[in-house]
Order: C-alpha cells, then sequence, then structure tokens
C-alpha cells in the first residue's frame, strides 16, 4: 500500500531536482510559461471586451519556483536597502495602515508649520501589463542582480505563450513581449523594483508608492508658488513615466488642497494640456482621505456599511446561534470596524460617536 509520505517523496523528488536545474541553468522551463486565461466579467455591457478582467492559471509547479526565486531575491534586496522607503507595496511588514499613517502624519508636520499642502494621487494605466523587459533586465543589471540570476530572470520572462479559453473555444497561442505574468508570484515583486527609481525624479516631492497607486505630496508658505512647484515637478514625473513607456490614467488623477481650513484658488493644475481636478475627498489604499483630515466621510461610509450588515444579523438572531452569529460579524462587520482603524480612529470624540 502506497503511503502519504511515499506520495509526496515521489513528488518532491523530481520537483527539488527540477528546482536544482533551473537555477543552476539559469533556465526557466518551457513547458511551465504555458497560461490559461479565462475572462470573467465585471459589469456594464457583457458586449464590450473592457468589462471583462482577465484571469491568467499558471502550472503550479512553476509557481514553486517562482517563491523560491522570489525569497531569494526579497533577501537580497532588503541587505543591500535597494528599495526605496517610499515602497510600500508587496513588502513585508509594510501594510496599508503604515502607508497611510506615514501619509497623514507628513500632511500634519506641514499644517502644523502653517505651509499649505498639495496631495496628487495618480494611477497609472495597465501598469503590470505594460513594463518593458529590456528596462526591467537594465535595472535590475544596475541593482546588482546579474549572472545567473538575471539570465534565469530573462529565460522566465521571455517566450511566454499565453491563449484564452471561453468554454470549449480556445485561441491560438501567442507570445507576450511586454509586462510581467500574470497571476505570478514574482509578477509585483518585479514590478516593484521597476518603479523604484520613480522616487529620484524629484527633491521636492515626498512619495507614498503602494503598487499602481501613487500618492505624491509638496508643501510651501504661499499657495500660488506651491501649485508652480507641483506642476513643475509633475511635468518631470511625466517625463519619466514616457521613458520608463508607462502612462497615468488621464482620467484618474485628481489633488487635494489639504489644512484647516477651506482654502479658495483659482489656480489651475495641468499637466500634459489635461487639467487635474481639485477634490474635498478621495480614497486612498481604501480610506476616504477629506481635505481637513478630520475623517467624517470615512466614519459616514463605515456607518452606511454597518448598517446593512446589522440589519442582517438582527434577522438572523431568530434562527441562528450564537457561534454562528458571531462569524457574520466576524465577517460583515469587524472588517469595516478594524481596517485602518488606527488611521481613522484617531479623531474627535464627537465624529466617533455615532
Amino acid at each position: 500500500m502506497t503511503t502519504v509520505k511515499n506520495v509526496i517523496h515521489s513528488i518532491a523528488n523530481p520537483l527539488t531536482y527540477i528546482c536544482n536545474l533551473s537555477f543552476t541553468t539559469g533556465a526557466f522551463p518551457q513547458k511551465m510559461k504555458m497560461a490559461k486565461v479565462i475572462p470573467l466579467y465585471r459589469s456594464g455591457d457583457s458586449k464590450l471586451y473592457s468589462n471583462y478582467r482577465p484571469v491568467s492559471l499558471l502550472c503550479q509547479f512553476s509557481k514553486v519556483l517562482e517563491k523560491l526565486f522570489e525569497k531569494r531575491l526579497k533577501v537580497f534586496l532588503e541587505k543591500f536597502n535597494i528599495l526605496s522607503d517610499s515602497q510600500y507595496g508587496f513588502r513585508e511588514q509594510r501594510p496599508t495602515a503604515l502607508a497611510l499613517l506615514d501619509l497623514t502624519e507628513e500632511i500634519s508636520s506641514y499644517i502644523d508649520k502653517s505651509n499649505h499642502v498639495i496631495g496628487v494621487f495618480v494611477d497609472l494605466k495597465k501598469a503590470f501589463d505594460t513594463i518593458n523587459h529590456d528596462i526591467l533586465f537594465m535595472k535590475m543589471e544596475r541593482y546588482g542582480i546579474r549572472g545567473i540570476f538575471l539570465e534565469w530572470l530573462k529565460s522566465y520572462m521571455g517566450n511566454r505563450k499565453p491563449y484564452v479559453q471561453i468554454r470549449d473555444y480556445r485561441s491560438s497561442s501567442l507570445d507576450i513581449t511586454v509586462g510581467v505574468p500574470q497571476g505570478s508570484a514574482l509578477g509585483p515583486t518585479l514590478f516593484t523594483l521597476f518603479i523604484n527609481d520613480l522616487c529620484m525624479t524629484s527633491k521636492k516631492l515626498k512619495f507614498i508608492l503602494f503598487a499602481d497607486d501613487t500618492n505624491i505630496l509638496c508643501s510651501g508658505k504661499k499657495l500660488r508658488n506651491l501649485m508652480h512647484d507641483v506642476m513643475t515637478e509633475l511635468t518631470y514625473l511625466n517625463h519619466w513615466f514616457r521613458l520608463n513607456k508607462l502612462s497615468i490614467n488621464m482620467e484618474k488623477p485628481k489633488y487635494i488642497l489639504f489644512g484647516n481650513k477651506k482654502t479658495k484658488t483659482e489656480e489651475r493644475m495641468i499637466i500634459d494640456n489635461n487639467e487635474i481636478e481639485r477634490l474635498t475627498e478621495t480614497k486612498f489604499l481604501g480610506v476616504i482621505l477629506d481635505e481637513q483630515l478630520n475623517w467624517k466621510p470615512q466614519i459616514k461610509n463605515i456607518k452606511i456599511k454597518l448598517a446593512k450588515s446589522v440589519g442582517l444579523l438582527n434577522k438572523t438572531k431568530l434562527f441562528l446561534n450564537y457561534k454562528a452569529r458571531y462569524i457574520l460579524y466576524s465577517s460583515l462587520v469587524m472588517p469595516h470596524l478594524s481596517y485602518c482603524v488606527e488611521i481613522w480612529g484617531n479623531t474627535y470624540p464627537s465624529n466617533l460617536q455615532s
């Protein structure tokens, strides 16, 4: 009779051999590069392809190889302190709460000095899908990732042939020449490395980067001069995006003028002949930031979500026991109350009372 131990041993031995061979030769197995892409409907007109999200299914063995490479890569990046302190996405012990804390403390310190503070919120257009491989390899070599490691990465990224499958219909395979493999374990880390030098484009701006969400802060005593400085720095920033063959989603860039009082200005902020809209509040990393940082919009949003959940819990008390209702509470109520509460919970008691 075959035991579980023997089965695991029979699987682990070939896998260990493949891993050792791959890292020794610097070659990623070609059969592991195949990806089946399934489009999932999101919302809107079902006849428009833009309303579908492509989900990539990869070989499980390839994910094991990626995880091993990623682990070694992260050790190298942390050991030599390569990643910028402004990078929070896909890094251990750097959750969204820490990024928001850094952002709010920076804004508060500027306001305490009686400075005007402008926060610009930028979203990149299909950032993961448009990364140029040659630029990525050049940057990694500059960071000290060379030799077999770099050759393995080139083999991993190159000659990928995904196909699309809808029900029983399958497309032909096509070569992918840009972007990181979707659904891969290694893709987010490679993207983080690619945009790492974005923070070096300006000494006047404070960056908060979380994946493809970019927040930029700038402060100054005089509002007119501050607006001019921000537009100038954004021009340099846009030049960096063009050199790296990335593009800003011009439908999404917004800015907020932070301060204890509402400030009126007739100045317009323009980047690449597109005017950036001024907002009084916006959602960043799942939390609603308002121009006075009093967190009223965030608390109002949580109240609306909780009202629905509490109503549902109230209806279930007649036929569910305490344990079952507690599970519902933990999934429907608690996440809204606990997510980044260390940020928005630090407000006036009158705001929290409701």
